[in-house]
């Protein structure tokens, strides 16, 4: 994903211009990271209380130089209106947060108020048309079958949360002002791999071939993930 939105920026902004960045739901903060080294200036939103400590303890760790290029506020994804004027933002990340909020398209516009005109909108949401594909490939066959008729699973937390379909996203990204520009697959032929196994002998050939899927048809439609990318007009 990380090849994904690079590529992304890279297609709509100057070579060297030191953007905006808004994390919301930033985690550990390791995508923030990725930015700040590269030279942005990132905002963290997190609302939860032990990611916002990881997250400064791994700000902390950087050297000075990108430790002061990362804000990081407390606070809820849908409450952006409350910290940050409108177009304050030239690139604004989600990253598995939807599949936690019931009714995402409330903090999606919000996102998109965020945007400055021109801006990307990067979303990682779970493929709901693909919910049967993991139990089904790790022989569960039961699991797999009742998959075919929902939009919500267990993840690998043991929490029931909700995945997003890529039609209805789409449809949401145009009616909020940002629509969207291209998506990718994530995680097409991995997902079954176990959560901390060590990485295979050949990773670069691995990358490759996922990346390859996740921009191919028809297999990026069966990705456990979904990158999408909108653009603010």
């Amino acid at each position: 994903m990380a090849r994904q939105l690079d590529e992304q920026i890279a297609a709509r902004f100057a070579v060297g211009r030191r953007l905006r960045v808004l994390d919301v739901g930033m985690g550990q903060g390791t995508q923030a990271l990725r930015l700040a080294r590269a030279g942005h200036r990132i905002t963290g939103l997190e609302q939860d209380p032990k990611m916002v400590s990881v997250a400064r303890e791994a700000v902390s760790a950087e050297p000075e130089g990108i430790r002061e290029r990362v804000q990081i506020v407390e606070g809820d994804g849908r409450d952006t209106g409350v910290h940050f004027l409108p177009g304050s933002f030239d690139v604004v990340l989600c990253h598995g947060v939807l599949m936690y909020v019931e009714e995402p398209d409330p903090l999606l516009a919000g996102l998109a108020r965020m945007l400055a005109p021109g801006g990307l909108l990067s979303l990682l949401v779970r493929n709901a048309d693909a919910l049967a594909m993991r139990p089904g490939l790790a022989g569960d066959w039961a699991t797999a079958l009742s998959a075919f008729d929902t939009a919500t699973y267990t993840n690998r937390l043991g929490l029931e949360v909700r995945a997003d379909r890529l039609e209805r996203l789409t449809a949401t990204l145009a009616g909020i002002g940002a629509p969207l520009h291209t998506w990718y697959g994530v995680r097409v032929f991995t997902d079954i791999a176990q959560d901390g196994t060590a990485p295979p002998v050949d990773a670069e050939t691995l990358l490759a071939a996922e990346e390859r899927a996740s921009r191919t048809d028809p297999y990026r439609g069966v990705a456990a993930l979904l990158h999408l990318c909108g653009v603010r007009g």
